[in-house]
């Protein structure tokens, strides 16, 4: 590589949101690190981006897994830092938070929160935080959500996660004064990407017969429409690259469509009157006694 040519890893680039950033930093002449955990799915984005683009497996969930990315890049470096670094990879779990399955929750958390932890403190050296190395301090972009602002009926466990991920950026930001490296935090709405997209084959079945089923699907037929119809996961790539080349970046931005319905006013209004608006469009109104 060239002694100029910024690097970055994205995690969870197979599809979406994290492929997009992949694509945008390889056009602007990155070097990108693209995570993904199947082989074929970094072949595709090899044959697709050209050299620019490594593949490299990372689970989030497994350390050593993590650990031994952090080992294969920071050899590709040859003494260099990381210029950037997305924490993407994620998963969305539905349901009732009364019922939802423990060992669910737990999946949401590990990949969401833990996962990022993990990637965080295998790639934080290369960002500068290991002071053998040449070059200026690299930046870390922390995809957040909507929810990691707001929540919503039948997706608490995604909000949770969400919700770490500002608190844990917000922490981590201060703590890498230190060393200069930058936290910056994206929380989009609605993108067209296959998290959301897929809501329709959501498994609604083990509620059937739970209170909550009639709500959760209307839940699940909102997702499965607004999802296709959000921002192109492209707009929040140029986000990305912004926010790693930006002077003096934001520390947190929304990518909202209608935002003024979706983001500004449930901000604004008291929570009260927001959330009986919710339970009233969705039918969570309370029961009669």
């Amino acid at each position: 590589m060239s002694q100029t040519q910024p690097s970055a890893v994205v995690t969870g680039a197979s599809t979406g949101i994290g492929a997009a950033c992949a694509k945008r930093l390889v056009d602007e002449g990155w070097r990108v690190f693209a995570g993904v955990r199947k082989n074929e799915d970094g072949e595709r984005l090899k044959a697709e981006l050209g050299a620019n683009l490594i593949p490299v497996t990372i689970d989030v969930t497994d350390t050593d897994s993590v650990r031994a990315a952090a080992a294969i890049v920071r050899e590709a470096l040859d003494g260099q830092t990381l210029k950037g670094l997305v924490n993407n990879a994620g998963i969305a779990v539905a349901g009732p938070m009364l019922e939802l399955p423990i060992e669910e929750f737990q999946n949401q958390m590990d990949v969401n929160v833990t996962g990022i932890v993990r990637v965080t403190q295998a790639f934080g050296p290369l960002l500068g935080v290991d002071e053998g190395l040449t070059g200026g301090p690299g930046r870390i972009v922390m995809m957040s959500s909507v929810a990691g602002e707001m929540g919503a009926p039948f997706l608490g466990p995604y909000a949770a996660s969400k919700h770490a991920v500002e608190g844990i950026s917000k922490s981590l930001r201060r703590e890498l004064m230190l060393y200069g490296i930058e936290v910056i935090v994206i929380g989009p709405g609605a993108v067209a990407t296959p998290i959301w997209s897929k809501a329709e084959e959501i498994d609604t079945t083990p509620y059937e017969n739970s209170p909550f089923y009639e709500a959760m699907t209307r839940i699940q037929g909102w997702m499965a429409k607004n999802g296709p119809d959000g921002f192109p996961p492209s707009k929040i790539a140029d986000r990305v690259f912004r926010a790693f080349t930006d002077a003096k970046p934001r520390f947190r931005y929304a990518i909202v469509p209608d935002r003024l319905t979706n983001w500004s006013l449930p901000r604004m209004l008291p929570e009260r009157i927001v959330n009986n608006m919710v339970a009233k469009r969705v039918g969570l109104q309370r029961k009669g006694r």
